[in-house]
């Protein structure tokens, strides 16, 4: 079984489960929220998302001074636990697993608590250990992450604690757990407001609380991998800086860690009205985002670490597969995307044949071509990804399926592919046809500017290798190119020598306007026998 497990968050007929699955609940009772999710789950640990409730009474307010939880807070959550509990039976799951972390496991009236739970609902609440909440949290990433190679830190930080899951080529060697979650930290460093010094107290005690469970000299340049709020809502903010409000889950974002620090310094400029509107923050959660951001900040700088990959699934996932007595296995690097890519390439009844090739006649031009352009090696699987799924939206409607393609790869559930790739690749296949990408189209325009480099030259690519299959039946074998001083040459090389190329010479040429504009020389299409068609020649609209 391959490590990466399909979650398909469509949501499934309420009242029917497939043969062969079982419906199943998962509740995580945690420091500062309360989080349900039910879902059909495969033999083969599959899950199709049913519903799903979420509530914050923030057990862990108040307990580093009190040692308790608090009133308010018990009444909040056993409210929510008790729609939950209704809501898995109206549903008809056949098994509710409930567990608690950090705040629960820390107050000294958790028996009560989980008592009054249990007389409530009629739910028995299991209390993790650190180490047990560390090991969801990998059992989750590993069913989302490629962890089969190198050495990999899952983080999750909580309201009330940290957790750190140290793994090597898929294998776990190390868990802990710190006394480091939001909420926490916010009260003992942060309660009298934000401040640069508070901020600098709070970096200190983590950076040598974390020093013994994460030795530099094992874990330097490590792959790290966030999961809980702070992260979720720190990749929120990231995406909407880059004008990426329209992606359908953060999940998979890169934050670099140079962005990380930046937004942890504007969030300490902030007044706490500016931190509530903040785009891509949750207001709720704008009170205790600094010192989470900050732990995070920490844990990324003891590891020397480039970035941080975001993971919107953590406990809860990790009970389902738990639930479903699904044994991880680490995937080939790549493996989820391609199978994740073609799997929704079936379902929209893409032209295989067409796009497998166009696919193929892109990947040659950007081999030729693409360095010279600026492009990397990010963006030649962004360009292979787009060709395959560039008609996904042909099924809906000839006439506008470059943009019926936009809106399904947009909302799809495409595995190992961050959320500003899987914005690109939309685009890419919006633009593969029709007019150019200009900025006065709001898919477009309000993208952060080296996406839009991104979008422009990938897009110029496929453009032509699209041109180049136009009557859809692989007349063109392969192209040759060469970058030239005065002009880029393409040849076509026939796939038969009786074939006729001049439909495919025609379409590639009418549009190759865009891939003239971004390498600021003409294109020429050269037939075999010597005709040559330049871009020069064609009548196109104004490429902004």
């Amino acid at each position: 079984m391959s490590a990466i497990l399909p979650i398909n968050r469509d949501k499934s007929p309420r009242g029917s489960v497939a043969p062969g699955h079982r419906r199943v609940a998962a509740i995580d009772i945690g420091s500062n929220s309360v989080r349900q999710i039910v879902a059909d789950v495969s033999p083969e640990g599959a899950i199709q998302v049913v519903d799903e409730m979420k509530a914050a009474p923030r057990l862990a307010t108040g307990l580093s001074a009190t040692g308790a939880l608090s009133d308010a807070s018990i009444q909040a959550a056993i409210e929510a636990i008790e729609r939950m509990a209704t809501l898995a039976r109206q549903l008809g799951a056949e098994r509710v697993d409930a567990v608690a972390t950090s705040a629960v496991r820390d107050a000294s009236n958790a028996a009560a608590f989980l008592a009054q739970i249990q007389r409530v609902t009629g739910l028995r609440v299991r209390v993790l250990d650190g180490d047990e909440e560390a090991r969801l949290s990998f059992r989750s990433a590993v069913a989302h992450f490629d962890l089969g190679v190198g050495r990999t830190v899952v983080v999750d930080i909580g309201g009330g604690s940290l957790e750190l899951a140290l793994s090597a080529e898929g294998v776990i060697e190390n868990l802990s757990s710190l006394p480091f979650g939001a909420i926490r930290l916010t009260e003992e460093f942060l309660s009298g407001g934000v401040t640069e010094k508070a901020v600098a107290r709070l970096r200190k005690l983590v950076a040598e609380g974390i020093k013994e469970q994460l030795p530099r000299r094992d874990w330097r340049g490590a792959q790290l991998i966030g999961s809980g709020g702070t992260f979720t809502n720190l990749a929120g903010i990231y995406l909407a800086r880059q004008g990426i409000l329209t992606a359908r889950s953060v999940h998979a974002a890169h934050i670099p860690h140079a962005e990380l620090e930046h937004i942890l310094d504007m969030l300490v400029d902030m007044t706490p009205e500016e931190r509530r509107e903040l785009p891509g923050l949750n207001p709720e959660r704008a009170d205790i985002i600094v010192a989470g951001i900050a732990a995070a900040a920490e844990v990324l700088r003891r590891i020397e670490g480039r970035e941080i990959i975001v993971s919107r699934y953590g406990i809860r996932e990790g009970l389902l597969l738990e639930a479903a007595r699904v044994v991880p296995t680490i995937a080939d690097p790549g493996e989820a995307r391609a199978r994740s890519v073609a799997d929704f390439a079936a379902r929209c009844h893409v032209e295989q044949p067409h796009s497998s090739h166009v696919q193929q006649i892109a990947l040659t031009l950007f081999d030729a071509l693409g360095e010279r352009m600026g492009c990397s090696k990010e963006d030649r699987d962004a360009l292979s990804d787009a060709a395959l799924l560039h008609d996904a939206g042909y099924h809906i409607s000839y006439e506008r399926h470059h943009k019926h393609s936009y809106h399904l790869i947009l909302h799809a559930d495409l595995l190992g592919m961050s959320p500003s790739d899987q914005v690109v690749i939309a685009n890419v296949a919006r633009y593969h046809r029709g007019g150019p990408p200009k900025l006065e189209h709001r898919n477009y325009g309000a993208l952060d500017k080296s996406l839009r480099r991104r979008i422009k030259r990938l897009s110029a690519l496929l453009r032509v290798a699209d041109g180049f299959d136009r009557g859809h039946v692989s007349a063109v074998a392969d192209v040759k190119i060469r970058w030239m001083q005065r002009a880029i040459r393409i040849t076509p090389v026939p796939s038969d020598r009786r074939a006729n190329m001049r439909l495919e010479m025609w379409g590639a040429s009418r549009k190759s306007a865009l891939l003239a504009k971004v390498t600021g020389i003409p294109v020429e299409i050269v037939a075999p026998d010597g005709q040559v068609l330049s871009s020069d020649a064609i009548d196109s609209p104004e490429i902004e």
